[in-house]
């Protein structure tokens, strides 16, 4: 019998019906749906508050995300964690600053690779805060209860990812 923890990548069915149990859990215990972006949005007010101390905490946004460490956060926690924990296990963690496929197109240099990474993510990070949700938020949980946002959500995170990806592989010839 193969030890699944050890596999290096697991069947996405069951991967989603994974996911699918955990949000239905969560509404079922907490009566919140799933998402992480929330998580950075109270980190960057603890961030603030170490900072600039308890003047953070009387903004308008902390005060409706306030500055905590709730469920939410240690979801994330918990995916960093589990992330870093599979890989090792399956003995499939490799650091590496530039990867393979970009060193291929974008040479071998580190600083334009982590930069695309630090801008990507701050991109999404913003994104997720104006749209008032992530893809965990708003395609899980948001298709999960049939909402019509979620859905719209949904098909605008296929068209753009379609879109990068052409827009990536073809016209940049990665």
């Amino acid at each position: 019998m193969v030890d699944w923890l050890t596999l290096p990548e697991w069947s996405s069915y069951v991967v989603g019906a994974g996911i699918g149990l955990l949000s239905c859990l969560t509404f079922l215990l907490s009566d919140e749906p799933l998402g992480c972006s929330t998580a950075f949005a109270r980190t960057s007010g603890m961030i603030e508050r170490l900072f600039g101390g308890a003047k953070a905490c009387e903004k308008a946004y902390y005060r409706k995300f306030a500055p905590v460490i709730d469920w939410q956060w240690m979801l994330v926690l918990g995916v960093v964690l589990g992330a870093f924990l599979s890989a090792w296990i399956s003995d499939d963690f490799k650091p590496t600053w530039v990867p393979a496929r970009w060193a291929a197109v974008f040479g071998t240099a580190w600083l334009p690779r982590v930069t695309a990474a630090f801008g990507g993510g701050v991109l999404m990070g913003f994104g997720a805060r104006w749209a008032g949700g992530c893809t965990s938020g708003h395609g899980i949980s948001g298709t999960l209860q049939l909402a019509a946002s979620g859905w719209v959500a949904v098909a605008c995170f296929f068209i753009g990812g379609v879109a990068v990806a052409m827009l990536v592989f073809r016209v940049l010839g990665a």
